[in-house]
């Protein structure tokens, strides 16, 4: 490589734009001596480990690039699990958080608030649809969640949630009784607060779904019958929470007309409208938040991931009436509106407004989506491409007329991808056969199509050795 080639790949990789570069086959050595260490010193809950995976230690990230501890670079189709919605390690997002650190690193969440505390709660009240205008400001998702479900029994008096199958929201108590996944929830189940768990719309897995006939789940008839039949057993329902597009469950993008059905149907019963947007908020859909797509506005949003781009916080967005249900002091913790969170979130909030990637995740999703559809010709792999801007997931099957979940070859086309420095590990679903890709807004257009070759090559290779 020429000096000035050299240059120009330095400077890629300080922009984030670089293209992957291999040195070593992944997990590779210094990887597997840190996991063995990991191993002795965490419980077997904390990672991959205890399922005899070696995982991939990361060394330093930028823009789309992640670099491992060995060397290897890699375009990034995760952004750390929907997080770094502005970038990884963006630069005015880290000089945020310095200059913060420098100034003031902590101020006691109930009794002593801070600026940024209050400017990140006004942004967020310009930001939020229709009149949601108050939010509480806490660390993770998992806590959002947990406050959202509290706010919804104390304004409305009732105690019922009604969640969704294949719905994930968190694994503290709380969050844990509406998420639906039986292997977080068994050891647990005799805590869980009361909820009641019914069909999401899944037009592709849907029992009775029709393109041209109307369809009982995926309309919110189901949901309307539980709710209206005396004796269904569901009564006393405080709120519904629901994700827009459904994460865990395998980026699921429902029909319009089922979330706007939900809508109504709390409208009707009193029940208030949870609006998960932890994964779908700031641009991952190309809006800013998910519900925008179904034209729906909630009562409660919960936000976190991106709303920072990679530091902990998150945000529980309500109606000031919503909110006045709560006494003064009621629910607070130490770490409430942290300064340094807040100047993070201000930072990738302009970020994400002056670089307009908003209108970016939803034209590069565009192209990213019908790429995929190009490649679903070619491979029969491929079951269902499906996505909302950059929210994009391919469905693996066998066979695409009975549909039957193609579980272990989709795990090889995900090793041969991050073979081929693409990291794309969010790989799962209800049926443990789907693709969940959520790059960063900033990527590049040769980086996604360089990952989308990628893609094309190890389908390829999978399907070769069938």
């Amino acid at each position: 490589m020429s000096e000035g080639n050299a240059n120009s790949g330095v400077q890629s990789l300080e922009e984030g734009t670089a293209l992957p570069k291999m040195v070593a086959a992944p997990p590779g050595p210094k990887s597997r001596e840190l996991a063995g260490r990991l191993s002795e010193v965490e419980p077997p809950t904390s990672s991959v480990i205890a399922r005899g995976q070696t995982p991939v230690f990361w060394e330093r990230t930028r823009g789309a690039n992640i670099e491992d501890v060995d060397g290897n670079l890699y375009i990034d189709l995760t952004a750390g699990f929907c997080v770094a919605t502005a970038g990884h390690s963006n630069p005015r997002i880290v000089r945020a958080i310095a200059e913060q650190s420098e100034r003031m690193m902590h101020s006691q969440g109930g009794l002593n608030p801070n600026e940024n505390r209050v400017q990140l709660a006004e942004k967020l009240a310009e930001r939020a649809p229709g009149d949601l205008s108050v939010s509480h400001i806490a660390n993770t998702g998992a806590e959002a969640v947990e406050t959202a479900l509290k706010t919804a029994r104390i304004y409305t008096g009732r105690h019922k949630i009604i969640a969704f199958q294949g719905g994930f929201h968190g694994k503290t108590t709380g969050a844990l009784s509406v998420s639906s996944q039986n292997y977080y929830r068994g050891p647990f189940q005799s805590m869980l607060p009361d909820t009641v768990h019914v069909p999401y719309a899944y037009p592709y897995r849907c029992p009775t779904h029709s393109e041209e006939d109307e369809c009982f789940f995926c309309d919110g008839g189901y949901l309307e019958h539980v709710l209206t039949m005396p004796d269904s057993g569901v009564a006393d329902v405080a709120a519904i929470i629901m994700e827009p597009i459904q994460g865990h469950g395998g980026w699921i993008v429902p029909p319009q007309k089922f979330v706007q059905k939900v809508r109504q149907l709390c409208d009707e019963h009193g029940i208030l409208l949870i609006a998960d947007e932890i994964i779908t908020g700031f641009g991952r859909t190309g809006n800013w938040f998910g519900m925008d797509h179904h034209g729906v506005v909630p009562d409660i949003i919960v936000a976190g991931k991106g709303l920072a781009s990679g530091f902990p916080i998150s945000a529980t967005i309500m109606r000031a009436e919503v909110a006045d249900a709560w006494g003064p002091m009621m629910h607070t913790s130490t770490f409430l509106g942290n300064p340094v969170g807040c100047a993070a979130s201000l930072a990738s909030l302009a970020e994400i407004e002056e670089r307009e990637l908003v209108q970016r995740g939803a034209t590069m999703g565009e192209y990213f989506i019908s790429r995929l559809q190009e490649l679903q010709q070619e491979h029969h792999l491929i079951g269902e491409v499906r996505g909302v801007g950059m929210m994009v997931g391919v469905e693996f099957v066998r066979d695409r007329e009975t549909r039957e979940p193609a579980t272990e070859e989709g795990a090889r086309v995900v090793e041969g991808l991050l073979q081929r420095g693409i990291i794309a590990t969010n790989y799962g679903g209800s049926y443990h056969n789907v693709l969940k890709m959520s790059p960063p807004l900033v990527i590049t257009q040769e980086q996604l199509d360089r990952a989308i070759e990628a893609l094309n090559e190890s389908l390829s290779a999978v399907e070769a050795a069938l």
